[in-house]
This record gives C-alpha cells, structure tokens and sequence, in this order.
C-alpha cells in the first residue's frame, strides 16, 4: 500500500493532479502502519536488551544487532515520509489553502521527526527533536483558529503532548497542554457537530488516559509505559 500511495502523492505533484482528502488520508495511514510496526518492534527488543544487562553478553549482543536493523528501519520509513510531505503535500496549492489539511500534514511532519527521535542518540537526536518542536509549534500556531473540539485540533495537541513528555521531558508542559485542550472541549462539546463528534470523543479519551497515567504515582513494577497518541486519521474523511 506505501508503495502505491508514495507514487500516488508524487504523480500528482509532478502532473499537477488534485488528491482528494481520502488519498491524503491513505498516504497517511500506510505510513502509520509501517512505521508503527518499527516502534513496536523497538520497544520490545529494547525491554529484552535490558532484561540481559550485565548477564549473558551473547544474548545481549543479538539483540542490540536486531535493535540496530529494526531502527534504521524505522529512520528510512521517516525520512521517506518527510521527504514526501515536504515537497509533494506541503507545497500544494489545494494543502495550503486548506487550513485542517495544512495543520494535519504539519502535525504529522511533527510525528515522523518524533518518532526518528525516539530511537536517536547524541546530533541525531538534537536534529530531529529541534524538528519537531518547529513542526508542532507551527501547527499549534494555526490551529488556534480552529474550534476548541476540533479533531484536527485535539488530534495535535495530543501528540504534541506526548512529545513534551516523552521527548523533552517537560512533564509540566505535557500535563498543562493535555488538560487545557481536554478543557476547552469539554466546554465545547455541546456545540460539536455530529460528523465529528466519534473523532473527538475519541482523542479526548487519550487526552484523559495520557494525563491519569502521567499524574499517577508510578508502577515500578512494570515496565515503562507506552503513551498513547493519535492513529494518523484525517478527520476530514468520515465516510
């Protein structure tokens, strides 16, 4: 499917072709998918590396060999989906013009540095976090204008969270982002439209999960735990 889209969105571009909001919504959707089967890969060979610290090197060493595969993996996928936004969604007419569609590819520019900085260390790691920061904040900039239940909206703020929190470390700010979007709509959720009224909902219940586990006293007797942030979905296609 990333196959086909890839050249979809850039035939388009080359031709000058109009995408509709349902193949935006594919393009993002493939990559979701194929760079969320890297993360989960990451996080389970990650908490396996740990588990032999310091005891059988040999286990260790395969491990850390398959982390290293699996995370090279996970870059080339964001790179490619970067590279893609930046020349060939970013810079059309129809995008730009579209306020939703514009904050909804920045946001998701904003992801895919976020998830290179997950696996990153050292330059790397500083690249692509100072990346999204900029992505973020130019979404979260635009998106002001929008109704506080927006799912666009909610959509960022809730990513935009997690990248606080998990990211940059500035749990405050994750908590204080979280709970003020989680608010607003509340406020709000009289006058939400009945079209976007699931998508809302939704990004508003992991608005609420996200804030309950990070104000939580932690477990230490599980591992650490995997926040939750927003499947790529376009809320402009509801069919």
């Amino acid at each position: 499917m990333v196959k086909y889209m890839k050249e979809a969105i850039k035939m388009a571009h080359e031709y000058d072709i109009l995408l509709d909001q349902k193949a935006h919504n594919l393009f993002s959707i493939a990559y979701k998918n194929l760079a969320g089967a890297r993360r989960a890969s990451w996080r389970v060979l990650s908490a396996e590396k740990n588990k032999y610290e310091g005891k059988e090197s040999w286990k260790q060493e395969i491990i850390e060999s398959h982390l290293a595969e699996v995370e090279k993996e996970l870059c080339d996928i964001c790179v490619e989906a970067i590279d893609i936004i930046n020349k060939c969604i970013l810079t059309k007419d129809d995008v730009k013009n579209n306020k939703e569609s514009n904050i909804f590819f920045l946001k998701m520019k904003g992801d895919y540095y976020r998830y290179k900085a997950e696996v990153e260390r050292d330059d790397a790691l500083k690249k692509s976090t100072e990346e999204a920061q900029r992505s973020y904040d130019e979404a979260y900039k635009e998106a002001m204008v929008l109704p506080t239940t927006s799912p666009v909206r909610l959509g960022l703020a809730l990513n935009f969270s997690v990248f606080y929190y998990e990211i940059l470390k500035k749990h405050d700010e994750a908590c204080k982002l979280a709970k003020s979007s989680f608010d607003d709509a509340i406020a709000e959720l009289e006058h939400l439209s009945e079209d976007h009224y699931k998508d809302s909902t939704l990004i508003m219940q992991l608005l609420r999960d996200n804030l309950t586990l990070w104000t939580s006293p932690p477990d230490k007797t599980q591992d650490d735990p995997e926040y939750e942030d927003e499947e790529t979905k376009n809320p402009e296609d509801n069919e």
